[in-house]
């Protein structure tokens, strides 16, 4: 097991009614996975703590950068009523096997601010069932 540099990440994304594969999202340079878990609370009379019981995991994250005008993805999915396919990669070029992999809902967004870069940010859930082996 090694530590790698996050400068070989990848987002490849397409709209989920699209044929062909998904490709590469262009000047994008950051995203977030979050798998938590919900809890429920079964603590009982006599329970020296509280205890829980584990629910299902959540699925969600961000995908971000700087905003590219020939790059249309992530507003295009983020408007398609059947979601998109999102393969995040946390070092493609040494560890192209270990990717999370799913069918997403999204939300895009642009910040313009007067003193930097135009920025992209959009925000993912999972639609279905996802595949994560990292």
């Amino acid at each position: 097991m090694s530590a790698h540099a996050g400068r070989s990440g990848a987002v490849y994304l397409a709209i989920e009614s699209a044929t062909g594969v998904a490709t590469t999202c262009i000047s994008l340079n950051a995203w977030t996975l979050d798998r938590s878990t919900d809890t429920y609370e079964v603590t009982a009379f006599g329970d020296s703590n509280k205890t829980y019981v584990q629910g299902l995991p959540d699925l969600k994250g961000t995908i971000s950068g700087v905003w590219n005008d020939a790059e249309t993805k992530p507003f295009a999915g983020a408007a398609s009523s059947t979601g998109v396919k999102l393969y995040l990669y946390p070092d493609i070029t040494n560890s192209p096997t270990k990717y999370a992999y799913g069918t997403a809902w999204l939300n895009a967004s642009v910040e313009t601010p007067v003193g930097g870069a135009v920025k992209l940010t959009a925000n993912f859930v999972a639609a279905a069932s996802w595949y994560v082996g990292l």
